[in-house]
């Protein structure tokens, strides 16, 4: 008998073995917390064979455990505080309620809620149950829905009562459960959870490769994928997370993120609790810089994670007069411009440390806690992930198209793209998962962030990264936010254009445009001068990334004449030689 053999023999672990194997794990992040070099040596990724996170895991770290696990402050002061007991009695509940309308294992139940204390108890009581989440924003249309509901084979909904209107003559979801008051006629009142049975008993094992999610995509470049999780791959997969954001029990931990994308179950749930911290929602309608601050420093937030739009959003208030105790800073969504990072730790002594991942993944690459931190880089591979860049022949170069080896699958990697067997085949092909990211490593290790594989693009035969301009672009005091695209070009073939979102207060005008663009040529390369500029929106997915294909299209089909608030290097004479 081989050894591939002998390992399909041996018998997988039961519950209690798998979540012993998660905590030996955990162990070993947290002994090597600032020591990467071990970290990255001597962890493993734990064998599991049954295993549910919210039973295994939550619930014996819950049981009689009075420290809060929730924390949800509103914008005018209020504020619920759930402990990790009262959450593991309450998710019981949850789960006896849905079984109790008909819901059992596999079945899709969509989740359309806000930062609310019932988004946590339906994911826990979900899990519990064995049924397959399929997390919605709450922006998403009627169009969107009905995507999501045919797609998803979605089996029921859960929703706040605000949205249901939305559902209103789509097919599909015959079983619907409103939060809040309001409730439509044909829908469940999920209150009535208060009535259902106190203790929980699943109804047979959970295996950690059962699926446990659906994640539609934010659909950036095409129409948004369907990704699936299983019960391993995301709970326990966020180990990785846990180590980069630097998270330890006791942890008060802030996250900027909004319900229905990944990123919210990176570090809004998973993250935070495979760490036994505390979650903490600040539950802003309009974003105010002051009141986050404020926030911050009375709940004592100790790990911050948030966007680049946030802290881009953050640094035009005065940092330095708020006093606080937090210890880590993190960002992601997409990569962080290092004009942000020197600016929030000259005012707070703090680097923020960058990392990436995706839907499809838990955090891959990350600047992890007292690690030295290279501006622009997105640091190095994580424990448990072992990156390749490679060429377009599909060799390893020291730039190319970052991409996971599958013959070390790291467990928070998907397991596909539910019902596209032909994508899933084309994005593990030749034995790498490939992100559709290209990346350059150096000699250290650390990989540094060039952009989409489809957002870079050649003009005058040199390759340009649109996130490299846009860096330049946003330390301009006058600039909120920017994308490049390639603009159709006779000599060129094609040139850098941005489109450029104004900071509050500043107008397009002739004399802005020359200013930003003399400012960028300070600062680029000869080859990689900004030549077209306009000012205006920036289109975005419903998740606020920035669609940068809809803007290439845009140049592609245009004609010869200019848009409104457009101007070129030519229409300057200062700026026309070169």
């Amino acid at each position: 008998m081989g050894p591939a053999e002998n390992v399909r023999s041996r018998a997988l672990p039961g519950a209690a073995e798998s979540a012993a194997n998660f905590r030996a794990a955990r162990e070993v992040l947290w002994r090597h917390a600032e020591d990467y070099e071990a970290a990255y040596r001597e962890f493993a990724w734990p064998e599991l064979g049954e295993f549910n996170w919210a039973l295994d895991h939550f619930d014996p770290m819950a049981r009689g455990n009075d420290r809060p696990a929730l924390w949800v402050v509103e914008p005018d002061g209020t504020e619920r505080v759930h402990s990790f007991d009262e959450l593991a009695r309450r998710s019981d509940r949850v789960a006896n309620h849905l079984r109790g309308l008909g819901l059992g294992r596999g079945d899709r139940v969509l989740v359309m809620l806000g930062n609310v204390s019932e988004l946590w108890e339906v994911m826990l009581g979900a899990i519990k149950l064995g049924v397959v989440l399929i997390p919605a924003t709450l922006l998403l249309s009627a169009e969107d829905l009905a995507d999501r509901l045919e797609r998803g084979e979605v089996r029921a909904v859960v929703a706040a009562a605000e949205v249901a209107d939305r559902f209103a003559g789509l097919p599909g979801a015959p079983l619907r459960i409103a939060v809040g008051p309001g409730a439509p006629e044909g829908w469940h009142d999920y209150a009535q959870v208060d009535a259902a049975a106190e203790e929980f008993t699943p109804d047979g094992v959970t295996l950690a490769a059962d699926p446990l999610l659906l994640y539609f995509t934010s659909g950036t470049t095409s129409k948004p994928k369907l990704v699936e999780h299983t019960h391993a791959s995301y709970p326990v997969g966020h180990l990785s997370t846990m180590y980069w954001i630097g998270l330890r029990p006791g942890d008060v931990h802030l996250n900027i993120s909004s319900p229905g994308w990944a990123k919210h179950a990176w570090s809004n749930l998973f993250a935070p609790w495979n760490a036994g911290a505390t979650v903490l929602v600040f539950n802003y309608g309009r974003f105010d810089a002051q009141q986050l601050l404020d926030v911050i420093a009375r709940c004592k937030v100790t790990t911050l994670c948030a966007p680049p739009t946030v802290w881009r959003m953050l640094i035009q208030a005065d940092l330095a007069a708020h006093r606080n105790e937090l210890r880590e800073l993190v960002g992601a969504g997409e990569p962080l411009n290092p004009e942000v990072i020197e600016q929030v730790r000259a005012a707070w002594g703090l680097t923020i440390r960058d990392g990436f991942g995706q839907t499809e993944t838990t955090c891959q690459i990350g600047n992890s806690p007292g690690q030295p931190v290279k501006p622009g880089s997105m640091g190095r591979p994580l424990p448990g992930y072992h990156v390749t860049l490679l060429d377009p022949d599909g060799k390893p170069a020291e730039e190319g198209e970052l991409t996971l080896d599958l013959d070390r699958r790291p467990l928070g990697l998907m397991r596909g793209y539910r019902g596209d067997a032909e994508r899933t085949a084309d994005a593990m092909r030749d034995g790498h998962y490939r992100t559709g990211d290209v990346a350059a490593r150096d000699a250290d290790g650390y990989i540094t962030y060039v952009g989409r594989s489809d957002d870079v693009f050649k003009a005058s035969d040199y390759r340009i990264s649109p996130f490299e301009l846009e860096s330049v672009l946003i330390e301009h005091p006058a600039v909120a936010e920017a994308a490049v695209v390639p603009s159709p070009d006779p000599l060129r073939l094609a040139v850098p254009k941005a489109y450029v979102l104004l900071v509050d207060g500043r107008e397009p005008s002739p004399e802005l445009a020359r200013d930003i663009l003399k400012f960028t040529r300070e600062k680029l390369s000869a080859y990689k001068r900004i030549r077209r500029l306009e000012f205006g929106d920036l289109p975005k997915t419903i998740s606020g990334k920035i669609r940068r294909v809809e803007l290439r299209t845009h140049e592609a089909q245009r004609g010869e004449d200019r848009n409104p608030n457009e101007y070129w290097d030519t229409d300057f004479p200062e700026l026309r030689q070169g």
